[in-house]
């Protein structure tokens, strides 16, 4: 693939697309893995710059703070995100639109009902980066796929709509590790606009940090480690605004939205926090859409 083709994924936030996907990659290879991505691995090999990442869990060693501990967290956001969109589609949602979609691969690796759609909002090169890799794969979609490329700090609500989202129908909402990324008045903007899009019935799951880091968080080995080993600066991508009250944007607009922690889903995998754990401010925020989208179409 030429340098074009992996631009999308060869630095900054889409070089932390890479990272996610290999630690999914790594995950399907355990014993017992928290998710299974059969697509992440050819991700990672299809970019530069990560021939030396391990490819087998037996080469990591149990207090890495990167291919373990981080790697850990990442396969349970997994697990947890894939079960909300499930529920989703079995109690009869057949939109699901992933937001910032990454190097995502839930439209080809779960089990949808049949006449499910699934829409990737992300940069354009990431999804050109993404549709090089399937086409190798020869990979067919278990939903119907359709990629929309915006720029979600720009509107893209109407571009969503042309490619055919029902706004009359209820809609699954996925926003995994984009917030974080985000400046406060983008995230609060994405809110707004896709609860216009939400029929009564739509979900959405979104994370966040719910605090600003301290120095010692900051100087934690998950942060150093990725930024020395890596060359992914997690604390610098991260947007240094004080974090929106979203969830309480949302409450108002007529969702009901509950907040966990990783921690609340235990696994041997990943313990309860430790000090100065990057993890610790770490917020998985589900909700549900109970009331209409308010009429602003004004007079007339």
């Amino acid at each position: 693939m030429t340098a074009v083709g992996t631009r999308g994924v060869g630095a900054g936030v889409g070089r932390t697309a890479l990272l996610v996907a290999h630690a999914r990659a790594l995950e399907a290879r355990r014993p017992d893995p928290l998710a299974v991505d059969p697509y992440a691995e050819h991700f990672v090999r299809a970019a530069p710059g990560c021939a030396d990442w391990p490819r087998d869990p037996a080469e990591v060693a149990p207090d890495d703070p990167v291919w373990e501990r981080l790697a850990a967290y990442f396969a349970l956001r997994t697990r947890v995100l894939d079960a909300h969109l499930l529920d989703a589609a079995r109690a009869g949602t057949r939109q699901v639109v992933l937001l910032g979609a990454g190097l995502d691969s839930r439209a080809h690796r779960l089990p949808w009902p049949s006449g499910t759609a699934v829409w990737e909002l992300d940069r354009p090169e990431v999804l050109a980066f993404k549709q090089h890799v399937l086409d190798g794969l020869s990979a067919a979609p278990r939903a119907e796929r359709r990629t929309v490329a915006v720029d979600l700090t720009t509107d893209w609500s109407g571009a969503l709509r042309r490619s055919g989202l029902d706004t009359a129908r209820p809609t699954a909402w996925l926003a995994e590790g984009l917030f974080l990324y985000l400046p406060a008045e983008a995230e609060l903007r994405v809110a707004a606009a896709l609860d216009l899009l939400s029929a009564p019935g739509s979900t959405l799951a979104y994370e966040i940090k719910n605090t600003a880091e301290s120095a010692a968080v900051r100087a934690h080995p998950v942060y150093t480690t990725t930024r020395d080993r890596l060359g992914i600066d997690l604390l610098a991508l991260f947007s240094p605004d004080p974090r929106p009250r979203t969830d309480a944007l949302l409450s108002t607009l007529g969702w009901h939205t509950t907040t966990r922690t990783p921690f609340d889903h235990p696994t041997p995998r990943l313990p309860r926090h430790t000090p100065h754990d990057p993890l610790a401010a770490n917020r998985w925020i589900t909700c549900r859409k109970t009331t209409p989208p308010p009429d602003r179409s004004g007079p007339g």
